[in-house]
C-alpha cells in the first residue's frame, strides 16, 4: 500500500513511522509512506500557505492554490485515472472507525490532507478531498496526530505487517464489541491468579468464557455497540 500524507511539519511523522511496526512493514515492502510538505508548492518570496478569512473572523485560512498544486502534481487532478481517495482530517467530518479502517486498508493507495489553523478554503475540499474524517469530538491544534492514528489502524490490517494474522480479526472494535481481558505469566501476581479456565485446555470452554467477558466489558463500557436484543457471536460476530 502507498499512503501519501500532506502536512506543513512532515517532521512530526519521523518518529511514529520510523519505528516499531510501520518501520518493519516499509522494510519487508508491505507499506510506503510518502510525506510531502506542501509549503514546497508555494509560489511567493514568502511560501505563505494561508491568509485571514473573507468575512473576518479569529485564525487564519489555508489557501487552496498551494494545496491544490501538490495533490494534482502528486495524486493527480480530480477526474484523473488511478487517482487514490484523498482524505482530509477535520473535526468536521464522520467519526473514523474500525469500519473504516478495514475499508481503506483493502485500497492500493491514498493520501491525507492534515487539516491545520483555523480552516482549509472550502472550495479544496469542494474539488479535491473525497471525505473528511474525525478521530473524536474533540479539536488539536493540527491534523498530523490524526494522519498518524489513521495511517496505523489501517496499515496494521495489511496482510503481512502484524507478526501474528490472528491478531487483527479479534481486535476490540472487529468483532463489533470490545475485546475481553487477557493473561499471562506469572500464574499469580500480587496475590490474584489468572482464571482457572484459561489453565483448563478445553478450547471451547475458554472461547465461550472470552466472548462471556467481552460483553460484559462492552455492556459496562460501551452499551452502545451492542444489538437491542440478546445475541451470540456466532449469529453476529463470527
Amino acid at each position: 500500500m502507498l499512503i501519501h500524507v500532506f502536512t506543513l511539519f512532515p517532521s512530526w511523522f519521523d518518529g511514529v513511522f520510523g519505528d516499531s511496526i510501520l518501520a518493519r512493514a516499509k522494510d519487508r515492502g508491505h507499506l510506503e509512506i510518502r510525506i510531502h510538505n506542501f509549503r514546497d508548492w508555494t509560489t511567493d518570496k514568502h511560501n505563505s500557505v494561508d491568509d485571514a478569512p473573507y468575512g473576518g473572523g479569529a485564525g487564519m485560512v489555508i489557501r487552496a492554490e498551494p494545496l491544490a498544486r501538490a495533490l494534482d502534481e502528486i495524486v493527480g487532478p480530480p477526474g484523473s485515472d488511478g487517482r487514490p481517495r484523498v482524505l482530509l482530517t477535520s473535526p468536521s467530518g464522520a467519526t473514523f472507525t474500525q469500519a473504516r479502517a478495514a475499508a481503506l486498508a483493502r485500497e492500493e493507495a491514498f493520501a491525507i490532507i492534515c487539516g491545520h489553523y483555523e480552516a482549509i478554503d472550502q472550495r479544496l475540499i469542494d474539488t479535491r478531498v473525497n471525505e473528511e474524517v474525525s478521530i473524536g469530538d474533540f479539536v488539536l491544534t493540527g491534523g498530523e496526530i490524526p494522519a498518524m492514528a489513521i495511517v496505523d489502524a489501517v496499515a496494521r490490517l495489511i496482510p503481512g505487517v502484524l507478526g501474528n494474522e490472528g491478531s487483527a480479526p479479534n481486535d476490540s472494535f472487529s468483532t463489533g464489541i470490545l475485546e475481553g481481558p487477557h493473561y499471562t505469566r506469572p500464574e499469580v501476581f500480587e496475590g490474584i491468579p489468572v482464571p482457572p479456565i484459561l489453565l483448563s485446555g478445553h478450547h471451547k470452554n475458554i472461547e465461550a468464557w472470552r466472548l462471556e467477558r467481552a460483553l460484559e466489558k462492552t455492556r459496562e463500557r460501551r452499551p452502545d455497540l451492542l444489538p437491542s436484543e440478546p445475541t451470540t457471536k456466532r449469529n453476529r460476530w463470527e
